[in-house]
């Protein structure tokens, strides 16, 4: 057994990006497979959408704290522990013969998800130093994660026309095996937090009760409008929720969920508020092309898949192009340009017609969207995580996977009621096509808030002085508590 995880790195990397892919997969794959689970498993219609909110809300919702579970009980340990009950609710998905079992065991995926998202990230920014290998290692990372949302839905659209739909659940087994043989052998075992350390479960109560409250008041707006009493009642409740999170961490918690210090650096808080804006856009565009592909363009689901590898072709080479800037230059410069070119390429999509077609309005945007996507991805992780210490590593990663979680959350949601809102009884494409064409204008807006974020609020010049918070008093005597 090796002792310095720096002896395989390869493995950890490996590890790192096989898991990440699949967490990503799972968040697109079961889309293109709900007509098929609604036909053979009976569920309501209103109740289906309950297949995708679930997997989101214990997902976002208990990040944090599994950002946290890292640093105090160990990444490896945790990595290992999520990509089993993952492979084990998986499983269960998979032979599903009632919808409150699938409903279950999508909930069931979330919570291993959150503690597998933070738990690779840290792994692979404390396996790796800031420079360039960070920078390359953090370049696969953003390779595969954006080739799993892309694949997810080729994966789920080929799967369901040619397989079953159960195997959108079934094929993540052999990915969890994969990664759990790459966490055991190339990860080794980390140090536990500090003696006397205990997880905060005040903190964590208040974190994961605010962020699922706002979560479940967003992704029910597609029952009840935003305006709705019940939806301004659970976003309310959930912004109090957090409120109360914050006072507890900065006076009352001797172990911190989040050390609100972090977010002093201009690094951590800047990079955390771009990926809100970039996901809210980027999962909204995802979603909204699908959807005029299938319904406008009356594609297949496995076309409607298979459009989307240009997409992820163009993401691979932005992030390598993005991983060459990165060994040289701050990531600010890379996000900014990258954000700008992703605005332009959902714009771009933004010009579709009733009557076009993949060539005309489909693969052109896709390039320049995926290449400026892939500029941003793996420069936003460096920023989220930059001048952070090792025993906060997973704290870090579990803010920066909760902001960009909650930024696809409301995203989706709110872009999706806009364009409803548009088409309103007009079912034909025109109608459709009008709806998703505001709503795709609207996430290039969303794009090109983040890059106006990262002009203004990061730093120019990539040094430790600017990115590593320092600790309050206060913090330094909840550290020093037994």
């Amino acid at each position: 057994m090796y002792k310095n995880w720096r002896e395989r790195p390869a493995l950890a990397l490996t590890a790192v990006a096989v898991a990440q892919f699949m967490v990503a997969l799972d968040m697109a794959v079961v889309n293109v497979a709900l007509p098929a689970i609604r036909a053979e498993l009976g569920f309501q219609p209103l109740d289906l959408a309950w297949v995708v909110h679930i997997y989101a809300l214990t997902f976002g919702g208990f990040l944090l704290l599994g950002g946290k579970a890292c640093d105090l009980f160990g990444r490896r340990r945790l990595f290992a522990a999520g990509l089993v009950v993952f492979g084990i609710a998986s499983i269960a998905g998979g032979f599903a013969q009632e919808p409150w079992q699938l409903v279950a065991a999508r909930a069931l995926q979330g919570l291993a998800a959150a503690a597998v998202a933070p738990a690779a990230l840290s792994t692979l920014t404390t396996t790796f130093t800031e420079g360039p290998a960070r920078v390359r290692a953090l370049g696969v990372w953003s390779a595969v994660n954006a080739a799993g949302g892309a694949m997810g839905v080729l994966v789920g659209g080929l799967l369901t026309e040619y397989a079953t739909w159960r195997w959108v659940m079934l094929i993540n087994i052999p990915i969890v095996a994969i990664a759990l043989g790459a966490v055991l052998v190339g990860v080794a075992a980390d140090e536990r937090g500090r003696n006397g350390e205990r997880l905060d479960m005040v903190g964590a109560v208040l974190a994961t009760s605010g962020v699922g409250l706002l979560v479940v008041g967003v992704v029910r707006t597609d029952r009840h409008g935003w305006a709705s009493g019940i939806t301004c009642t659970t976003l309310a409740a959930g912004l109090v929720l957090l409120a109360c999170f914050a006072v507890v961490e900065a006076r009352f918690a001797r172990t911190p969920l989040v050390r609100l210090g972090l977010l002093r650096s201009r690094w951590v808080t800047g990079a955390n508020i771009f990926v809100f804006f970039a996901a809210a856009g980027q999962f909204a565009a995802f979603y909204l092309m699908s959807l005029y592909m299938q319904q406008v363009l009356g594609m297949s689901a496995g076309a409607t898949g298979a459009a989307f590898v240009p997409f992820s072709l163009a993401v691979i080479v932005g992030t390598i192009v993005a991983t060459r800037l990165g060994a040289r230059r701050s990531p600010k410069t890379p996000l900014v340009g990258g954000g700008l070119l992703t605005a332009a390429g959902i714009g771009w999509f933004a010009l579709i017609s009733p009557d076009g077609s993949f060539l005309a309005d489909v693969l052109g945007p896709s390039l320049v969207g995926g290449f400026g996507l892939g500029l941003c991805l793996a420069p936003v992780a460096a920023a989220a995580t930059m001048g952070v210490s090792g025993p906060e590593a997973g704290m870090a990663s579990g803010v920066f996977n909760s902001a960009r979680q909650l930024g696809g959350s409301v995203g989706v949601a709110a872009l999706a009621t806009i364009a409803a809102g548009r088409t309103g009884t007009r079912i034909d494409p025109i109608g459709l096509n009008d709806g998703y064409a505001l709503g795709l204008g609207i996430a290039a807006l969303l794009f090109a808030t983040a890059a106006l974020v990262a002009a203004s609020i990061l730093p120019s010049a990539r040094s430790r002085s600017t990115s590593a918070p320092k600790v309050s008093r206060h913090e330094e005597l909840s550290a020093a508590r037994p």
